[in-house]
């Protein structure tokens, strides 16, 4: 009975059931009286650093910097489909500095990221960058340019395609959701 009451609790507060009370209390402690990550709308770790979070387009169930050590810069805008899932310490980057000013940022296309999507541990995810849905990216990768046909793992530096998935599986667990 008390882990249905737990739950309960939980979803008053629009809290997430994988996600234990100790980090929305951590949660709480850094976004609103230490104002880390203030301006975020949903709950993030507290060794992640989000940047112009306003810029950030979320899809459903998508928290970006919930895991720890996530750095997201997102000057130039990012887009995180439905269910992408961003692993411990990924860096998505959507702007460089200036080679000359490095006080100044350079513009760029935002950083697209599809539905049903993985970001492994330690991933970097540069400007400009669009990645199909169902594109699963690998530990310490380094992806700097597109691959907007998805369904696939990708790895390396840079990144490249290492398997491609089963697309009519991937789409009828899409339509499981």
């Amino acid at each position: 009975m008390a882990h249905k009451s737990a739950y309960h609790l939980k979803s008053l507060f629009r809290m997430r059931r994988e996600m234990s009370a100790g980090f929305y209390i951590t949660d709480f402690l850094f976004r609103k009286l230490f104002r880390q990550n203030a301006n975020t709308s949903w709950a993030v770790h507290h060794t992640s650093t989000i940047h112009n979070p306003e810029k950030i387009k979320r899809g459903k169930n998508v928290y970006p910097g919930d895991s720890p050590g996530v750095y997201i810069n997102a000057a130039n805008g990012i887009e995180l489909g439905d269910y992408t899932n961003i692993g411990p310490n990924v860096g998505l980057v959507s702007t460089n500095h200036d080679f000359v000013n490095n006080d100044a940022h350079t513009a760029a296309h935002p950083i697209v990221i599809g539905k049903f999507c993985w970001m492994g541990m330690g991933s970097v995810i540069l400007p400009g960058v669009a990645l199909g849905d169902f594109t699963i990216v690998g530990a310490g990768a380094i992806v700097t340019k597109s691959f907007t046909e998805g369904y696939c793992v990708i790895a390396g530096n840079p990144a490249r395609v290492i398997k491609q998935l089963n697309k009519e599986e991937c789409n009828a667990f899409a339509q499981s959701k």
